[in-house]
């Protein structure tokens, strides 16, 4: 199983207590108990913590105290002790050091982890933990090696160039982190067995070509047969690959530059 040296970069503590809680198993079912969503159930315990994705904090130091694992997401987190004592999570950036401190104003130094307001953040700056509406906290650019690029400060919006290579525009009110999120090498692990998925919580998937006629579309014929159609279908006689899944939203209006289509 490749994977990524974490002892080295990782604090040997137990999680912050007062930030953990517990979440309710559903394993793809919705509220009536039907499975909605399939291949899913089983895993290991898990507990989650509770990241400050916003700035509640505003104009207070605070010094990062660990650096820490966290189960349900794929980068890694921040223990951050403000004056007080009070302690909070936060997404860890790349190159973010214990003993390090950090301050989320609305105009401050350009440094890895600070928190600022857009319209104060040089063009050709990277940002991640982004917001899409002053005060609503990061909703984008949250994922483990993630990050945009500020590329041009216009009238009252910011133009952000995403992970996607979609030039979006966002109001230049809202407030970003300096820097990459951390743990980039998430994408190159891979499970070496089954056991892996499983405790990850993901239940084995049937090829449609190995069902009958009657649990699938790709099923029947003698042997390993094609799958005999025009283009892959769902089991329920939808388009497989090449459709459009992406739900129109009310944030659609300040997309300037459409992702990159891929080739299949």
């Amino acid at each position: 199983m490749k994977k990524q040296d974490s002892k080295k970069i990782l604090t040997k503590k137990k999680p912050e207590k007062r930030l953990l809680t517990s979440l309710k198993r559903r394993a793809g079912r919705n509220s009536s108990g039907r499975i909605t969503v399939r291949h899913q159930g089983g895993g290991v315990k898990r507990l989650y913590r509770m990241v400050d994705f916003g700035q509640e904090k505003i104009d207070i130091p605070a010094k990062v105290i660990a650096l820490e694992y966290d189960p349900y997401r794929t980068a890694f987190l921040a223990l951050l002790e403000y004056n007080g004592g009070e302690r909070r999570y936060r997404i860890a950036p790349m190159g973010l050091k214990i003993g390090d401190k950090i301050i989320c104003s609305e105009k401050t130094e350009i440094k890895i982890g600070n928190r600022l307001k857009l319209k104060n953040i040089p063009v050709g700056t990277m940002v991640y933990n982004i917001e899409l509406e002053p005060g609503r906290g990061g909703k984008i650019v949250r994922a483990a090696g993630t990050v945009a690029k500020v590329s041009a400060q216009e009238g009252k919006c910011t133009n952000l160039e995403m992970p996607s290579s979609e030039v979006r525009r966002v109001l230049r009110e809202c407030y970003a982190t300096i820097g990459t999120v951390s743990h980039p090498e998430w994408r190159y692990i891979t499970a070496r067995k089954a056991g892996i998925s499983r405790l990850k919580g993901k239940r084995p998937a049937v090829r449609g070509s190995a069902m009958n006629p009657v649990d699938h579309p790709h099923g029947g014929g003698e042997g390993k047969s094609p799958i005999g159609l025009k283009y892959p279908k769902t089991p329920w006689g939808k388009h497989a690959l090449g459709v459009k899944t992406r739900k129109k939203g009310w944030t659609d209006k300040y997309i300037i530059k459409r992702r990159k289509k891929k080739r299949r």
